[in-house]
C-alpha cells in the first residue's frame, strides 16, 4: 500500500513539473510586447495659410512606407503648449541681438497661463536662463539677461537644440516646439549636423526657425579679446588692415553671403524635417508670424499609430498624411526613426 502511495505521489510530482516547464516554454504562447505610439503632429490649412478646424479622424489617412496605418490616437481640441525659445548670443549676432530679444519678448506675450516656456541662450555653450514656467515676468527678465560673452566666442546651435530635445523635453507629451532665433551659423558644437538631424527623426517636437541675416566675420575662439594662437607682429599687431577695398573685400563679401545661404538652408532643413517652418526677420512681420505659430501649435491635429513590431537596428520610415478635403495644405512629419534593441 505504501509503495502504491509513493508511486502516485511520484507521478503527481512528475506531471506537476512537466506542466510547470510546459507553461514556461510553450511555443504557441502569446507574449504581449508594448509598441511605442508614433506621434504625428499635423497642421492643415487652406491655400492662404489659415487653419482649418473641425476635422475628424475619418478625414485623415496615415501611410508608413506606402502602407496605410490604423489611426489609434486623435486629438483636435485646443491644448496648452510647451515652448523652448533658443536665443543666439554668439559674437556674430551682435548687430541683431536687440531684434532677437525683442522678438522673443513678443512671442512670450502670446502665451496663456496654461502654457509653459523656457529660455535658452547659446554661444560658446548653451545656457538655461529660465526652466519651464508660465511666469511671464520671469521669462521676460530671462530674455533681458541674455548677453553676448565679452571674451569667449562660439555658436553651439546644434548642441542647444539637441540638449533641449533630449533633456528639457524628454518624457514630455502634448504639443511642444522649439522657437530658434539665430543667424544659423554654428562654430564649436560637439553634436554634428548629421547627428542632430538623425535625432530629430525620433522626436515629435516641431522646430520653428527665425533667420536673422548677419555679415560678421567667421568666429574664432577668443580669450582676453584676442584670437587664440595668433601672434602679434608688424604695424597692425593682431588685427588685419582695414579700409583698403578691392578684390579681397569682394571675395570676403561673397564668402559671407555663401555662409548665410548655407546657414539658411540648414534652418530650412531642420524646420521641414519636424513639420515646422522657417521665417526670415527681414520680412518685418514677426508679430503676425508668432501669432500664426502659436495658433498652429495650440490647434494642430495630433495623430498616432502603433507600427508593426520590428527587429534589428535603427530603421528610418517614410510617413505621409493625407486629408480628404480639396484645396488644403498638409504639414506633418515626413519620416520617423525607430530604435530597436
Amino acid at each position: 500500500m505504501l509503495s502504491k502511495l509513493t508511486a502516485l505521489l511520484g507521478l503527481a510530482l512528475v506531471v506537476g513539473l512537466g506542466c510547470a516547464f510546459g507553461q514556461e516554454k510553450a511555443p504557441d504562447e502569446t507574449i504581449k510586447v508594448e509598441t511605442k505610439l508614433v506621434s504625428v503632429p499635423t497642421t492643415v490649412s487652406d491655400r492662404n495659410g489659415r487653419y482649418i478646424p473641425n476635422l475628424t479622424a475619418a478625414d485623415f489617412q496615415i501611410f508608413q512606407d506606402g502602407v496605410q496605418q490604423n489611426i489609434e490616437f486623435f486629438a483636435a481640441t485646443e491644448e496648452p503648449i510647451t515652448v523652448a525659445l533658443l536665443i543666439d548670443t554668439s559674437q556674430s549676432t551682435r548687430p541683431v541681438l536687440g531684434d532677437i530679444k525683442d522678438s522673443a519678448k513678443s512671442f512670450i506675450k502670446l502665451l496663456t497661463p496654461a502654457d509653459r516656456a523656457m529660455i535658452v541662450s547659446f554661444d560658446f555653450a548653451a545656457h538655461t536662463l529660465s526652466p519651464l514656467t508660465n511666469d511671464q515676468e520671469k521669462l521676460k527678465n530671462s530674455i533681458k539677461s541674455a548677453e553676448i560673452p565679452k571674451q569667449l566666442a562660439g555658436t553651439t546651435l546644434r548642441d542647444a537644440v539637441y540638449d533641449t530635445i533630449n533633456t528639457a523635453f524628454k518624457g514630455l507629451t502634448g504639443r511642444k516646439a522649439i522657437i530658434l532665433l539665430t543667424d544659423g551659423k554654428d562654430f564649436g558644437s560637439r553634436i554634428s549636423r548629421e547627428t542632430l538631424l538623425y535625432g530629430m527623426e525620433e522626436s515629435d517636437t516641431l522646430v520653428y526657425t527665425v533667420f536673422f541675416k548677419t555679415d560678421d566675420r567667421p568666429q574664432r575662439p577668443m580669450f582676453g579679446g584676442f584670437p587664440r594662437g595668433r601672434r602679434g607682429g608688424g604695424i597692425f599687431g593682431r588685427f588685419p588692415p582695414i579700409g583698403f577695398p578691392g578684390r579681397r573685400d569682394d571675395r570676403q563679401r561673397e564668402r559671407m553671403e555663401q555662409e548665410n545661404r548655407i546657414a539658411e538652408a540648414f534652418l530650412q532643413q531642420l524646420s521641414d524635417l519636424t513639420a515646422g517652418r522657417l521665417f526670415s526677420s527681414k520680412d518685418g512681420k514677426l508679430k503676425k508670424t508668432f501669432a500664426a505659430i502659436v495658433d498652429e501649435l495650440r490647434f494642430q491635429y495630433r495623430l498616432g499609430f502603433y507600427p508593426a513590431e520590428e527587429t534589428g537596428d535603427s530603421t528610418l520610415h517614410n510617413l505621409r498624411v493625407k486629408v480628404s478635403r480639396p484645396d488644403v495644405s498638409v504639414r506633418a512629419r515626413g519620416s520617423y526613426r525607430t530604435q530597436n534593441k
